[in-house]
């Protein structure tokens, strides 16, 4: 990137359809890869395309000088190009500035109080944005990261904590479910470790309060974020992690982060509307698609798509995607209020709600559930019960199935396009 070259990351996992269609759109000249994938990608591209791998950089003869372009223009210039799916048929490439890095990075820096002496075990991809931004963020501040790609054998991750002396740790909702359910985290002490944070989606708030009481003296963060804003849009202060509880907090320095209505003013606390965004952390745009970026970028602000309420003192909390709330019988409702019910049921490791299609309701409600071992005696008739005695009847789920894994993509995130699909199929 400090030559000028633009630089993609790209999941593995992604098909070879989109693979060619990402080459061919944007010209890529040079792959570096794991030489597990060489063949295949090779069969891919055009013989002008480079493609290296770990073996093949061994080989090259450098003379150490990197060929720095002078020219470039820190805030027009694309640096990277972050793949995210969308509503259209192919990938959406987020197009990020030097200054969209540069300010992104330094303000997680910034509230996270980083420095030299701390250490994060990373999880998380790395052509994933929150994933990225911790290799940013503790490249720029001199320190160091822990790369742990097993997670599939949680109870390596715990270790690593303590084996490396590790400061920070960050997950998605999944992967503190999972290390609270599945592992033994409730009996370790973490003497090194200073802070965790999680974004990627909303924790219910079960498992927020359990990480309190077991991380007593560590400092938790809750965030919010979008590929579309290089990473971090929002933080709650540990401080206000009781207090707060369900809320994404504020903006993180140098973004301001407002809840709209539809003409475009303000609301009201307590009033519903989609969370707006301005700073320089917002994308250039998506490449070559000036139609979805249109749709996303009015007048210098980021429209998130997501809906959210505000309270008194200026903190937001996330209701639910426009495109995710149900609408049953003539009610609106967040899945997000009936999976933190589903989830307090402590032999319940996951739970992801949508809406079917109903001939009497339009939409009736569906809880997807991952139970902790096939062993468990809760059945269908157990979690209605539990639902009926916590929530209105309209909220209620119709129907419950079960599954041994919620599927997801390579960050953790639950597919729910995949679910609703799978509904379809039946």
């Amino acid at each position: 990137m400090k030559n000028g070259s633009i630089c993609v990351p790209i999941n593995p996992a992604t098909s070879e359809e989109d693979i060619k269609y990402i080459v061919e759109v944007l010209k890529i000249k040079l792959i570096f890869l794991q030489e597990k994938y060489k063949k295949k990608i090779e069969k891919l591209v055009s013989k002008e395309v480079e493609v290296y791998s770990k073996s093949d950089l061994e080989k090259l003869e450098c003379s150490g000088n990197l060929n720095l372009d002078n020219t470039i223009d820190i805030k027009e210039d694309v640096a990277l190009i972050m793949f995210t799916s969308g509503s259209t048929a192919k990938p959406k490439g987020v197009m990020l500035t030097h200054y969209n890095l540069m300010y992104n990075t330094n303000s997680i820096i910034e509230y996270l109080n980083l420095t030299e002496k701390d250490r994060i075990e990373s999880v998380l991809p790395f052509y994933y944005c929150y994933g990225l931004s911790l290799l940013n963020t503790h490249f720029r501040c001199g320190g160091s990261l822990v790369i742990n790609n097993r997670f599939m054998f949680p109870q390596t991750v715990i270790d690593d904590i303590n084996n490396y002396k590790c400061t920070g740790f960050a997950g998605v909702p999944s992967t503190y479910q999972i290390l609270l359910r599945m592992t033994e985290i409730k009996k370790y002490k973490f003497p090194a470790l200073r802070y965790i944070t999680q974004a990627g989606g909303e924790l219910p708030e079960i498992f927020i309060t359990e990480l309190s009481d077991i991380l007593k003296d560590v400092e938790i963060y809750i965030m919010y974020g979008q590929t579309e804003a290089t990473a971090r849009l929002s933080y709650l202060p540990p401080s206000q992690i009781k207090n707060k509880i369900g809320s994404i907090g504020k903006g993180i320095p140098g973004t301001e982060l407002m809840v709209l209505d539809k003409n475009g003013i303000l609301v009201k606390a307590g009033e519903m509307g989609e969370v707006v965004a301005k700073g320089g952390n917002i994308m250039k745009g998506y490449f070559n698609d000036g139609e979805e970026t249109e749709k996303v970028l009015k007048n210098g602000l980021l429209y998130t798509g997501d809906l959210a309420v505000i309270d008194e003192e200026g903190y937001i909390y996330i209701v639910s995607r426009e495109k995710n709330i149900i609408k049953s019988a003539g009610n609106r409702i967040s899945p997000k209020e009936i999976e933190n019910v589903i989830v307090q049921i402590s032999e319940i490791v996951e739970c992801a709600v949508i809406g079917v299609e109903d001939d009497i309701l339009g939409e009736a409600v569906k809880a997807f559930v991952v139970l902790k071992s096939s062993n468990c005696t809760i059945d269908s008739k157990f979690i209605i019960k539990y639902c009926s005695d916590r929530l209105p009847r309209f909220k209620v789920p119709k129907y419950i199935e079960f599954l041994k894994t919620l599927p997801k993509n390579s960050s953790g995130k639950v597919l729910l396009k995949s679910l609703k699909d799978e509904v379809k199929i039946k």
